[in-house]
């Protein structure tokens, strides 16, 4: 008997774009704008998540969804975030792409007026699904290896290491090869991020780059760029500074896994389109390259991580997780994997959260505290509750308050002890001078303004 979807969590990358410099000691992203091609790409990963999980005719139909295909999507039970970090739109095009497939026109989405006219959408009844963005500036969940201190030095000492620089001495054919064919661009392992990126990107967009490219180059640099990646990104330690990126995203996902399965609440898929690095360190986190290693390193444009939370069979009725993941276009469909060792497709999604819930990051402060940065005021993303914000927005104006008072009491300390030390002086005029002094020092006392 097939188990029950509850809901849906799915982590989709961004569809193809132009070309993306990212600096290789901060990661300090460039701007890239998306591209047809990337937005056909999200477009078709969205109609692959619609026929899987929203067609009424598919065993894993998520339950309380409407069952009719042309029936309008309840607000309340689909949520988006987007990633707006500084590589500019792309992210967020890819999304609006997506649930272009996800959830298309329907000229169910309409309205009747009070005069009797019927207004359908445009486009034939376009759904407008909210998409929620954090500004790249304050992103500590999708965003959280840029501006973080014990990152850096994460990188730093990726780059030290003995096995970097053996890797580095076995590329140097490569390197040499690949020369002409970068112009210019520094051509060192610890740059290969932006060599690969360079490459495949005029190899796909640029017909005159693709024709004068020698084969298994390409092949080459990815191969690389998939060692440096998942070296960058992960760590020996589940906790560990460089899975920060998948420490950060695993909140929201660990909380709506909650929402659906124990708070009765009306969600039931939430979408988080972002960049390919949490990819990689949750792939470590999870412990699944062992069965896959073929999954170490950066997934392919419009690749898909599934959060299936499943109701099992009776007597029980007990909640299971099953992961899967579909690697852009390359795969046709989602392929499960099993994670934090278990042998079977389904966790228990009490266990899931047990085993996982001390690695994530929930808030701004306990970010600032796992990069080791000195931030005054530790505002929380927006992915946390309206409660928190206003918190501390609250804690905010009343230390604002506090700085006020501080500065209004010092300046009536100032006032006091400049009053004291002329009367003081006054004094020792009088008895120096008698009351001619004292004559003197008040005329001029009324002079001031």
């Amino acid at each position: 008997m097939q188990p029950k979807v509850l809901g849906v969590l799915i982590l989709a990358r961004n569809g193809d774009r132009t070309g993306f410099y990212q600096d290789p000691y901060t990661y300090e992203p460039s701007f890239t704008e998306s591209t047809p091609l990337g937005a056909v790409q999200s477009f078709q990963l969205g109609s692959y998540l619609k026929s899987t999980y929203l067609d009424s005719s598919s065993p894993l139909h998520i339950l309380d969804m409407p069952l009719d295909p042309s029936h309008p999507i309840p607000p309340s039970q689909v949520h988006v975030h987007a990633k707006a970090g500084g590589e500019g739109a792309t992210i967020f095009d890819s999304s609006i792409a997506l649930l272009q497939g996800m959830f298309p026109p329907t000229p169910r989405n309409k309205i009747v007026l009070a005069n009797g006219t019927t207004v359908i959408s445009p486009l034939g009844g376009y759904q407008y699904v909210p998409v929620e963005m954090i500004p790249d500036s304050s992103d500590t969940v999708l965003e959280s290896w840029v501006d973080c201190a014990a990152f850096k030095k994460h990188i730093t000492k990726v780059y030290n290491s003995g096995e970097f620089k053996e890797k580095a001495q076995e590329a140097k054919h490569f390197f040499g090869s690949v020369h002409d064919y970068v112009f210019g661009r520094p051509t060192t392992l610890e740059n290969i991020w932006n060599i690969y990126d360079y490459l495949n990107t005029e190899l796909v967009y640029n017909q005159t780059f693709a024709f004068r490219l020698p084969p298994t180059l390409i092949e080459q640099a990815r191969a690389l760029a998939n060692y440096h990646e998942d070296a960058v990104f992960s760590d020996g330690e589940a906790g560990g500074i460089g899975n920060v990126a998948g420490r950060t995203i695993l909140h929201p996902i660990l909380r709506s896994l909650e929402r659906i399965a124990f708070d009765d609440d009306p969600l039931r898929i939430l979408l988080i389109e972002t960049s390919y690095q949490p990819f990689i360190s949750l792939f470590h986190m999870f412990d699944v390259l062992a069965s896959r290693p073929d999954l170490a390193g950066i997934p392919n444009f419009a690749s898909a991580l599934s959060f299936e939370l499943l109701r099992g069979p009776a007597p029980e009725f007990r909640d299971f997780v099953r992961v899967k993941f579909k690697n852009g276009t390359d795969d046709s469909e989602f392929q499960t994997l099993r994670v934090l060792g278990h042998e079977d497709e389904t966790i228990p999604v009490t266990e899931f959260i047990y085993r996982l819930e001390h690695y994530a990051i929930p808030d701004t402060k306990q970010w600032n505290s796992a990069c080791g940065n000195n931030r005054w005021f530790p505002f929380e993303s927006t992915l946390g509750t309206a409660t928190e914000q206003t918190s501390m927005m609250a804690v905010a104006l009343g230390a604002l308050s506090l700085f006020a008072f501080a500065m209004f009491a010092a300046m009536t300390f100032i006032k006091h002890t400049i009053n004291a030390k002329r009367a003081r002086r006054n004094e020792a005029m009088v008895q120096q001078h008698g009351n001619y002094a004292t004559f003197v020092g008040s005329e001029k006392v009324g002079l001031l303004p």
